[in-house]
């Protein structure tokens, strides 16, 4: 629903005021008037929205441009236009050019003239108003994308903090599989080594420093190989090789959780 159009006359001179309302007679505005700036102030705090003040520049206690001034100070959204004689306007030239003045209307006023100012502040009116909500949805949505970009943030974070955790954990397993005096190779479904201790690593072939990635054919003898794929049942099993000039003693077994799958080879020397 559309906010009606109201337009606030202030002029200490009665038959000022009645002037204006006869010239506004016939057009789709609420005409309020005031005699004087306090009234016009309080006016302005009983009825909300005024689009347009108009002010005449000569009243008692407080003239138009500080009575506009206030105006502009409470209510910045309105338009503001002062109204008085030619021999007013070097008065009231600063106040316009501070921006407190959107416009200065000489007495006496053409109707006509009159009307066509009220349509353009008016525009004036509606388009800062459109402007400012543009300029809060921005803010808004400004604000829930930062929101969104400190949650990612704070996910990337956590992420980052659990993956060096795994890895301090997973480097804490290793070392403490590195220390277990026989060898330990663990082999996924698809056959690549995925778990290798250093034992291992020096009773299969000391000349690779490192067998995770490789195929366990590619490393292991095939009698071993051999041994590993004829095992009946899932239950462990062991038999003696000969394994890079070693006899070693080969005990098979098998993981089969809900996170991990695979075999896993215990090495001993014999």
């Amino acid at each position: 629903m559309e906010e009606p159009i109201r337009i606030l006359f202030v002029d200490d001179e009665r038959n000022v005021l009645r002037s204006l309302e006869r010239t506004f007679l016939d057009e789709n505005y609420e005409i309020l008037t005031a005699n004087s700036g306090t009234d016009g102030l309080q006016t302005l705090r009983e009825v909300f929205p005024v689009q347009v003040v108009i002010s005449d520049y000569r009243m008692p206690e407080m003239n138009g441009v500080e009575f506009l001034r206030q105006v502009c100070l409470q209510w910045p959204d309105t338009v503001r236009i002062v109204l008085s004689g030619y021999a007013d306007s070097a008065s009231i030239v600063s106040a316009i050019n501070d921006g407190q003045i959107y416009k200065f209307i000489p007495k006496p006023w053409n109707d006509d003239e009159l009307k066509v100012t009220i349509v353009n502040s008016l525009e004036r009116y509606h388009l800062n108003k459109k402007n400012k909500e543009l300029t809060d949805a921005l803010q808004a949505k400004n604000a829930e994308l930062e929101l969104i970009n400190n949650d990612l943030e704070r996910m990337i974070n956590e992420k980052i903090s659990k993956v060096l955790m795994q890895k301090e954990v997973i480097m804490r397993v290793q070392d403490i599989t590195d220390a277990i005096p026989v060898g330990i190779l663990g082999i996924d479904t698809d056959g690549v080594i995925v778990q290798c201790n250093r034992e291992a690593e020096k009773l299969i072939c000391g000349d690779i420093p490192c067998l995770l990635g490789y195929r366990y054919e590619e490393i292991l003898p095939k009698g071993v190989c051999t041994f590993i794929e004829n095992i009946p049942t899932k239950e462990a099993m062991s038999g003696r090789f000969i394994i890079n000039e070693n006899e070693v003693k080969i005990t098979v077994g098998f993981l089969d959780s809900t996170n991990q799958k695979g075999t896993i080879l215990v090495i001993d020397r014999a």
